[in-house]
């Protein structure tokens, strides 16, 4: 059996009751290391097989769980955030149902949601943004024409950068191509929930300045967007001239 777990955005507390049971059972541990907090590992049982990931190819991946599977070990594919999001786990999957191996997935806590942790914010505002567009910004590996940032940009909602944090001179192209002013709101989340966690404020026309005063270069989220700042109406939720299913207007 195969367990695909997502670890969560960093702290250790903040990977699921059952990822940290997946662990616990696990035989065979297949670990994003470049992310994943290794602290994760410490729930292991004595003698499991520990392999880091960062530096093998889908091909040693599935030679390894390949083998786990004809011991009748039980494994745990340990990926970061929540491996649906930038987790590269379709692949795998595809060969699991190539080779008739059965395997679940676990979700997790995805670094978006801890970066609004850390910024103490709600990406959704009322009369703000009631969208979020979670992509990044073409570099080594391209993206869909539609899907450039200077495209997404022009929806002027809230959007969150993963892996491009080395790329923020373009970033900044490509959203003020799209309609940001340089003076919007922006903020760069370095390792979200980590002990080492660090949070800049900053505007779209200062991310790579910001980054590179702070010796920011990778392991860090970047948002953007109208939720930083103060103005937003306030939700019809608990709003007591709204009528709601379960509440009266008195």
């Amino acid at each position: 059996m195969i367990h695909i777990v997502g670890a969560g955005c960093g702290a250790t507390d903040l990977i699921t009751l059952r990822g940290k049971k997946y662990l616990e059972e696990a035989d065979v541990i297949i670990y994003a290391g470049s992310l994943v907090n290794r602290e994760l590992l410490d729930f292991a049982k004595p003698g499991a097989e520990k392999y880091d990931s960062a530096a093998m190819t889908l091909e040693e991946v599935i030679e390894k769980i390949t083998a786990a599977e004809a011991d009748g070990k039980t494994t745990v594919r340990l990926h970061t955030g929540d491996p649906s999001l930038y987790g590269a786990i379709r692949e795998q999957m595809t060969e699991f149902d190539r080779l008739g191996f059965e395997y679940d997935i676990t979700p997790g806590v995805s670094a978006f949601s801890g970066a609004a942790a850390a910024l103490k914010a709600e990406y959704t505002l009322p009369n703000v943004s009631q969208t979020v567009i979670i992509t990044r910004v073409a570099g080594r590996t391209d993206v869909p024409d539609s899907e450039k940032l200077s495209e997404l940009a022009k929806h002027n909602s809230t959007i969150v950068l993963y892996l491009s944090t080395g790329l923020l001179g373009k970033v900044t192209e490509e959203l003020i191509d799209g309609g940001y002013s340089p003076d919007s709101p922006a903020a760069i989340v370095y390792k979200a929930s980590w002990p080492d966690e660090k949070v800049f404020r900053c505007t779209v026309g200062t991310l790579e300045q910001t980054a590179k005063e702070n010796n920011i270069t990778k392991l860090a989220l970047i948002t953007v967007g109208g939720f930083l700042g103060d103005d937003f109406d306030r939700s019809k939720l608990y709003d007591p001239t709204f009528p709601t299913e379960f509440r009266e207007v008195k």
